[in-house]
């Protein structure tokens, strides 16, 4: 299955919490998009691998995703190293997207950071036909994505460029809150994080609303680039 937008993300409900409205419009606009999951969060404080592994599924059904993959690879000791890297290349090679999304450049998780860098080390590398890679005992063609574009998660980081989710809002949401494990609820008796705190889901939506009033829509999402984005003509910015 050829895919339009992979996006990564070093745990589950990364990919939920950075850009899930931008993918929700997206597959509305008819583009097939995936999701890889670098770990199953098996450090994560709240819940379980199982009750995570059953949300990502849910997450991925909410938003309409056309293939959902996790590559096991371990919570808070992956590396950028050429077994990881490997790892990526497969997956770039066998969807080959044409945009990659994938996690926040520098982050308060230090698992951010590192799978923003190993996605986007093995975007350049998958390119290189001289790497050679096999899935399921066939050669795989060298795919290089046009663009790698990195959301935005914890920190507060600037943009380059936002995208308008007006509508899109309630999708993303009931995607986030499809971890019902990790975040907050009255009733839980879970121990309390950063993440499972109202505070943390009111700022959501009020960053996309931030976002969104920058441009003059009612919600947006920010992505951060690696190279200079390019334009046809001055009427393709708004």
């Amino acid at each position: 299955m050829k895919l339009d937008i992979l996006a990564f993300g070093a745990h589950p409900d990364d990919v939920e919490l950075g850009c899930s409205g931008t993918i929700a419009k997206e597959i509305s606009l008819g583009k097939k998009v995936g999701i890889i999951d670098l770990t199953r969060g098996e450090l994560g404080t709240r819940g379980s691998v199982e009750i995570r592994d059953s949300e990502s599924v849910l997450a991925a059904e909410i938003l309409g995703i056309a293939v959902r993959e996790n590559l096991n690879m371990r919570d808070g000791f992956f590396v950028n190293d050429e077994a990881h890297q490997l790892q990526i290349i497969q997956m770039i090679r066998k969807y080959q997207p044409e945009i990659v999304l994938c996690n926040a450049i520098r982050d308060r998780h230090i698992d951010h950071g590192k799978g923003s860098k190993l996605v986007s080390d093995a975007c350049f590398l998958s390119g290189l036909r001289r790497i050679e890679t096999t899935f399921d005992g066939k050669n795989q063609e060298a795919w290089r994505p046009k663009v790698v574009y990195h959301y935005i998660q914890w920190e507060n980081i600037e943009p380059d460029f936002v995208v308008d989710i007006t509508g899109f809002t309630d999708k993303k949401e009931a995607s986030i809150l499809a971890y019902a494990s990790q975040f907050y609820s009255e009733n839980s008796n879970e121990p309390v994080t950063p993440i499972a705190t109202k505070n943390f889901l009111e700022s959501i939506h009020y960053r996309s609303q931030d976002f969104g009033r920058i441009i003059g829509v009612e919600h947006a999402e920010g992505f951060t680039v690696e190279r200079y984005l390019a334009v046809n003509s001055l009427s393709d910015l708004k």
